[in-house]
């Protein structure tokens, strides 16, 4: 017998992610049929699911009709009437994610397929299988807290004390990361590989735009991996640590009960001005003015006479401003 070819090409993609009670499934939707002409009229797709012990090669997925031999309908979605879609299910653009909370067993292997079924009732070969060993997750891990850098976060957390239904702690634990560059965007990913150790340095960051994270605790055993809920989320704010240069080529040059001084520009792109300031016979430095930048000069007026030296610092332009080292000191007599 010829194969049909104007049938939907199967969903691909399927993913599983074991989590505190459940097993959240999700795959893409086919754009075309298998003779690769474009699919306009996507209807329905399915999702199946068989159990069993994991030892030995998953069970084949053969579909006859609308069922898929061996394996147990979890479902339908229907794409084009989102109110008669079931619970637990959620469809954006091609992307489609499904929560199985059916009769979970710890230890089970849980394999998936998804068809998919045009609008004159045309259905898919299934999907390619996917298999996952359903273990309890642990609970999430606490104490997250970050410390702001140059450009970096530093997290560090406390591990997870056992497992979400409170029994201890067993099998391998790492973690994923999840960050957040803004309020309305949603916490993802972003170390490439989970991490063993409870800490992270995210790196490569803007200075002074606010970052949330959460981290999820991985559990592997029993050849299945689960994942946490995520921590409690926290908000960090890297920030510019380097102080400018100390500001060069200061002079002063005093007048009676006026000092005029005048320094070089800094280089640096983000100073935003400068400190004055002068120490009298008392010894005290006291703060006398500051100029903003691109101003090199400053005139300490009403000045007692007396020895007097001055020196001047940069400041940038960092939301908790970095002040510089003094510049050298210049004495000066006011008569």
């Amino acid at each position: 017998m010829v194969p049909e070819t104007r049938v939907p090409a199967p969903p691909e993609g399927l993913a599983a992610t074991v989590l505190p009670s459940v097993i959240e499934v999700s795959w893409t939707n086919p754009t075309r049929r298998v003779d690769g002409s474009p699919i306009r009229d996507l209807a329905v797709v399915r999702l199946y699911r068989h159990v069993d012990a994991g030892e030995s090669e998953p069970k084949p997925a053969i579909r006859t009709g609308d069922t898929v031999v061996g394996y147990t309908p979890l479902g339908r979605i229907d794409l084009q009437h989102a109110q008669d879609r079931p619970p637990d299910t959620s469809v954006v653009g091609n992307q489609v994610r499904w929560v199985d909370r059916a009769e979970l067993s710890a230890g089970r292997r849980y394999t998936y397929v998804a068809t998919a079924s045009d609008s004159t009732g045309r259905t898919s070969a299934p999907s390619p299988r996917l298999s996952v060993v359903y273990i309890t997750a642990p609970a999430p891990p606490t104490g997250l807290e970050g410390q702001p850098g140059e450009r970096q976060v530093t997290l560090s957390w406390l591990a997870p004390a056992a497992l979400s239904d409170g029994s201890p702690l067993s099998g391998t634990i790492a973690y994923q990361v999840l960050r957040s560059p803004g309020p309305d965007i949603a916490l993802a990913p972003i170390s490439p590989t989970p991490v063993a150790e409870p800490s992270y340095t995210d790196t490569n960051l803007e200075n002074d735009q606010a970052y949330s994270y959460a981290v999820v605790a991985l559990r592997s055993d029993a050849g299945g991996v689960a994942q946490s809920a995520p921590s409690t989320t926290i908000v960090v704010t890297p920030r510019d640590m380097t102080p400018p240069s100390p500001p060069a080529g200061l002079v002063a040059i005093p007048s009676p009960g006026t000092v005029r001084l005048a320094w070089n520009a800094n280089s640096e792109p983000d100073v935003a001005g400068y400190v004055v300031y002068r120490r009298g016979t008392a010894g005290r430095v006291a703060r006398v003015g500051r100029v903003t930048a691109p101003g090199t000069t400053f005139t300490d007026r009403d000045v007692p006479s007396g020895r007097y030296d001055y020196h001047v610092t940069a400041v940038d332009s960092g939301a908790i401003p970095n002040e510089s080292s003094p510049s050298e000191v210049v004495n000066v007599d006011v008569p």
